[in-house]
């Protein structure tokens, strides 16, 4: 069956009241319209399940679950534009107390789900979803595991081959507007790990200086051959050097190195890591009308420190920004440099083939994009790039003016 068939099929069936057996992201499911009375009594009647147990309701984009709850305030919608799409679930208040049937015996709490799930991308219909087992069940990974009455019952029976078999991470975000991060509970862990809700729940989360060094060599154990690759890209003259990403300065130590007269301004959203920078470079903050290095707190999204620079550097940061930052990240940069100079940029890509990825991402942080679309927009911004090494899901890639 094509991919367009079946969401069709997927959409026919719960439009019309129908109960569908479904391979989700995680484990197969069971699905229905979470308007339907009906279709939602015998989904829970066929599973044994006591109605006043709340199911979450599954949409396939994530704008329509925005829409769906719009008195959630920005910080939670900013959460979740970086949790999602994902193995995640996520209660959520709900005080217009929409989709009651999905709710249980509390109507002003909501639980959501927005899949990765090819098979069913752009699919309009939400679901009222729930694993495709008997009350107090196994979640099943295949279609053979899901209980035969239950398939026998199903309108409609959708084989997507075998699933990884471990159901989403369960979050409750219901109090995270005003406490944040303290106020988030996991209530089950699943698919996506505790760190990476953190993460993508937290940015300042990834900026731990004190373990930052040691989580990145343990998840590229050949980072420091990658950081001495970088500098070894950036040529042999530099007087002025912009850094972007500095964190606790792995690449500006080897910069300074190996530009030891070179002016050098170091740009980092976390003040946190940047302290780490200033002991890593051996001293305090320096402005530069007396000396040689300066760390500034910014954001990439933002305007650049004024050149002109003769060398831009960027290390395993670039790739939390989506394309269109990216591409218009790469055009202030060439803005900022000097005639002849040079932008370095390594990163994690999207890798070319199947199973080249190797180093674990946070969905919904983390944005690699291929190396094709970053050589295009390089091009578009006025650079002559090219890509000088790569390996997997990381290349580095030389832009000159």
């Amino acid at each position: 069956m094509s991919q367009g068939a079946f969401a069709e099929a997927f959409e026919r069936c719960l439009s019309v009241g129908g109960v569908a057996v479904f391979p989700a992201d995680t484990v197969y499911g069971l699905a229905c319209d979470p308007s339907n009375r009906v279709a939602v009594e015998r989904l829970y009647g066929l599973k044994h399940r006591r109605l006043d147990k709340p199911s979450a309701v599954m949409f396939f984009d994530l704008e329509p679950a925005l829409d769906a709850l719009p008195g959630l305030g920005a910080r939670t919608r900013q959460a979740l534009a970086r949790m999602l799409p994902g193995a995640l679930t996520v209660l959520l208040p709900n005080p217009a107390g929409r989709f009651p049937l999905a709710c249980g015996e509390d109507p002003g709490t909501l639980a959501i789900r927005v899949p990765v799930m090819p098979a069913l991308e752009g699919a309009r219909w939400p679901a009222l979803q729930s694993s495709a087992n008997l009350a107090g069940g196994a979640d099943p990974r295949r279609l053979a595991d899901v209980p035969e009455p239950l398939r026998r019952a199903a309108d409609l029976v959708l084989d997507g081959g075998e699933l990884p078999g471990t159901p989403s991470t369960v979050v409750d975000l219901r109090r995270y507007e005003r406490g944040g991060i303290d106020a988030v509970r996991i209530l089950r862990a699943g698919a996506v790990g505790d760190d990476a809700v953190a993460a993508a729940l937290d940015p300042e989360f990834h900026f731990n200086p004190d373990a930052y060094g040691e989580l990145l060599r343990e998840d590229y154990p050949g980072f420091d051959a990658f950081q001495d690759r970088i500098a070894a890209a950036c040529g042999d003259r530099a007087r002025t050097i912009l850094e972007l990403g500095t964190g606790t300065g792995e690449t500006a130590c080897r910069l300074l190195a190996r530009f030891p007269q070179a002016r050098f301004v170091g740009l980092d959203e976390s003040p946190a890591m940047l302290a780490a920078a200033r002991t890593a470079l051996g001293g305090g903050h320096v402005e530069p009308r007396v000396g040689r290095v300066e760390l500034r707190v910014g954001r990439l999204q933002e305007p650049l420190p004024a050149g002109p620079f003769d060398l831009v550097a960027s290390a395993l940061c670039v790739h939390h920004l989506d394309g269109v930052e990216k591409a218009a990240l790469f055009t202030r940069v060439r803005e900022v440099l000097a005639p002849g100079g040079r932008f370095v940029l390594g990163d994690v890509v999207l890798p070319d083939g199947a199973g080249a990825a190797g180093i674990p991402l946070t969905p919904g942080y983390d944005k690699p994009s291929s190396v094709g679309d970053q050589l295009a927009w390089l091009a578009g911004a006025g650079f002559s790039a090219r890509v000088v090494w790569d390996e997997g899901d990381v290349a580095i890639i030389v832009a000159d003016a």
